[in-house]
């Protein structure tokens, strides 16, 4: 069974990548929000209204994400990040192998 804390090497990689895993996260917000705003075949009244959904959507998938990164829950925001597909490969190979397989761990079981 994975510790519920991570290593300090792994956590000095987590407080590395978690700006970086944000910066890519609205990224893809704002292209999700771009498709909808040049939809044409929708009013601009409807348009607004599926953008308001997107951020209220986002805004929450986000603090479910990103909030409150502490060593007692980084192993569980490290594999939300590994399984929304933010964190990049060389990232996630950075990290030590305990924590790897934890987050896989962790991740198969979903």
């Amino acid at each position: 069974m994975p510790r519920s804390t991570i290593a300090e090497v792994d956590w000095k990689v987590l407080r590395r990548v978690h700006p970086l895993a944000l910066e890519r996260y609205c990224e893809r917000v704002l292209a999700e929000i771009e498709h909808v705003i040049h939809d044409s075949a929708q009013s601009t009244h409807l348009r607004y209204l599926d953008i308001f959904k997107i951020i209220e959507q986002r805004d929450r998938e986000m603090a479910s994400i990103f909030n409150d990164p502490k060593r007692s829950n980084a192993l569980t925001m490290l594999a939300r990040i590994r399984s929304d597909g933010l964190l990049a490969e060389d990232e996630f190979s950075s990290l030590s192998q305990e924590t790897r397989s934890a987050i896989e761990l962790l991740l198969g079981a979903r």
